[in-house]
C-alpha cells in the first residue's frame, strides 16, 4: 500500500483533445469573447505535431502546453485586456485541472462582432 510520501505507481496520459476542449471552453467563458475563430489553413502543416479544434491549436513538450487560440471578440471591449484575461484563465485552467504548465498562449483576434442593425 503506497504511503503519503511514496509515489503512486503508474502514469496519467492526457489526450490532446482534452487540452483543446479545456482551452476552447475557457476562452469562450471570458467576458468579451463572442465566439471562436477559424484556425488558418496555412497552419494545417502543423497537423501532425499539433492538434487543432475549432479555434485552438496545441503543441505539448513534456508537461508544457503551447497554444494558439483564435477568437472573435465583441465590439465594445478592450482587446488587449480580453486577450490577457484569456491567457491568464487558460494558464490557470491548465495548471488546476490537468497539472500541466502553460508555455506560450498566443491569442489571435480574427474579427470583431458588431451588432446587426435589424
Amino acid at each position: 500500500m503506497p504511503t503519503a510520501t511514496s509515489p503512486t505507481p503508474g502514469s496519467t496520459t492526457i489526450a490532446s483533445q482534452v487540452l483543446l476542449n479545456l482551452a476552447r471552453l475557457t476562452a469562450l467563458s471570458v467576458e468579451g469573447v463572442s465566439r471562436m475563430g477559424a484556425t488558418p489553413s496555412q497552419f494545417k502543416q502543423w497537423a501532425r505535431p499539433k492538434q487543432a479544434l475549432e479555434g485552438v491549436q496545441v503543441k505539448t513538450e513534456g508537461d508544457i502546453v503551447n497554444l494558439d487560440i483564435y477568437v472573435i471578440l465583441k465590439n465594445d471591449v478592450n482587446l488587449r485586456q480580453v486577450s490577457r484575461t484569456i491567457q491568464d484563465d487558460v494558464a490557470r485552467a491548465l495548471t488546476e485541472m490537468v497539472g500541466m504548465q502553460a508555455g506560450q498562449i498566443n491569442i489571435h483576434i480574427e474579427d470583431i462582432d458588431f451588432p446587426s442593425n435589424d
